[in-house]
């Protein structure tokens, strides 16, 4: 990777990679229904690394431009392929914003923590693990962990076997995670780093409810983990201190 583009922050690359896409889509030069190239080959185009891209394909498909097929690749959309359900980048504009999606959030990533617990493969439990590892490395380095951390949620929709649940979360994206909208890119200071070890216990305990197959604590785990963020959201509507991370 060249200088220059080393020193560009993740999210600013993602955002730069989202922008050259969505020209190419709708510019034509990317047609409906068309597979674009693999992750492997966007990182190699345009030297970045896998969470960058991971990331932009996520915004993609949060705009409608993109679907995800899984195990397959993703696709261009044509005009009227999108869903119908959307939540547009201006809607994470306030505090409230954020609220308002993480109380959607409670009710559908409850309900499916309960389902992935009673349907779970052995193959979504390795997904899940590789995806709050993904966590742990990012939040250990100091690093972005937004884009690994919508992943293990996505996972838990996946782990539902109800296709549903994983395009619904598909369409909303990374987004999603409340840091995405409300905090700069910064470097992680001690106190965001130990909070964020904290939430990876959340997840951990998630996690561990989903492998024993007991749907009613992956359920409490999830309502206590989103509502653990929207609490904190609320307090903040309360008081004039910065945003803290989720």
């Amino acid at each position: 990777m060249h200088a220059s583009t080393a020193r560009r922050r993740p999210r600013t690359l993602a955002l730069e990679l989202v922008e050259r896409f969505s020209d190419r889509i709708r510019g034509g030069q990317l047609q409906a229904g068309e597979k674009l190239p693999t992750e492997a080959a966007i990182m190699a185009d345009f030297e970045v690394s896998r969470t960058v891209v991971r990331e932009a394909l996520s915004k993609l498909q949060a705009a409608g431009l993109v679907e995800t097929r899984h195990g397959i690749g993703t696709f261009v959309l044509g005009p009227g392929d999108g869903p119908s359900f959307k939540i547009t980048p201006e809607q994470f504009g306030t505090l409230q914003d954020v609220i308002a999606v993480l109380e959607l959030r409670i009710g559908l990533e409850t309900e499916a923590a309960g389902l992935a617990a009673q349907r779970r493969t052995p193959a979504n439990l390795a997904s899940l693990r590789r995806a709050l590892d993904a966590v742990i490395v990012a939040v250990e380095a100091g690093q972005d962990s937004v884009a690994a951390d919508f992943q293990f949620h996505l996972e838990i929709a996946r782990a539902t076997q109800n296709s549903h649940f994983a395009d619904l979360m598909t369409t909303l994206g990374a987004q999603i995670i409340p840091r995405a909208r409300l905090e700069p890119a910064v470097e992680m200071s001690a106190e965001r780093q130990a909070y964020m070890r904290r939430v990876n216990t959340e997840h951990e305990n998630i996690l561990d409810a989903i492998a024993s197959q007991d749907a009613e604590s992956a359920r409490a785990a999830m309502r206590t983990h989103l509502s653990n963020s929207r609490e904190r959201r609320r307090r903040a509507t309360e008081t004039p201190r910065p945003v803290s991370p989720r």
